[in-house]
């Protein structure tokens, strides 16, 4: 029986790196590309204020501060709507799902209308935030002068809006409302 012979080929030499100040060139280069070359809001950062333009067809109303226009979705800034669920009393002492109320006030404001919303910022959800405009009515100060919802600014102009909502007893001020207690 015959004994096969084996040959071993030499290890291969170790790679080398190139010359370090050739690298260091290269990574400088790279880094001058990607920061002149890529748009600032590349990773998710945006402009301070934009306009998003929305049709009628595409705007639906998640709640009583919050609009998905068309695979967007907007926090109505400046306000506070109750959420869905909270029960309110009307003048008459019956009781009444205050979130639900609000979200159908703001259906109301933007049925068949075509918006023009101005966004300025994200919440802590990364919603975007912003005021809205149906036609010649801006829906944020509409909800907070109907009563529908609160101003969480008290030093906007929402605030005398609030107030004079409470005054004339429109919306959920009509009755007694939770954060009055």
């Amino acid at each position: 029986m015959r004994q096969r012979r084996r040959i071993f080929r030499p290890a291969a030499r170790p790679r080398r790196w190139p010359n370090p100040a050739l690298l260091l060139a290269a990574a400088a280069v790279g880094w001058l590309v990607v920061g002149l070359g890529l748009p600032a809001d590349l990773f998710g950062s945006a402009p301070r204020e934009r306009e998003w333009t929305v049709p009628a067809a595409d705007v639906r109303v998640v709640d009583g501060d919050t609009l998905r226009l068309g695979d967007r979705t907007l926090r109505l800034s400046g306000i506070e709507a109750p959420p869905r669920g909270l029960r309110c009393t009307d003048g008459e002492g019956r009781g009444f799902d205050c979130g639900a109320a609000s979200a159908e006030a703001l259906a109301r404001l933007v049925s068949g209308r075509d918006l023009v919303c101005r966004v300025h910022g994200r919440d802590r959800f990364g919603r975007a935030l912003g005021a809205c405009s149906a036609g010649t009515a801006d829906v944020n100060a509409s909800l907070v002068d109907g009563g529908w919802a609160r101003a969480s600014d008290s030093t906007g102009g929402l605030a005398a809006a609030e107030a004079a909502a409470r005054a004339a007893r429109r919306g959920l001020w009509a009755g007694r409302f939770p954060s009055d207690d």
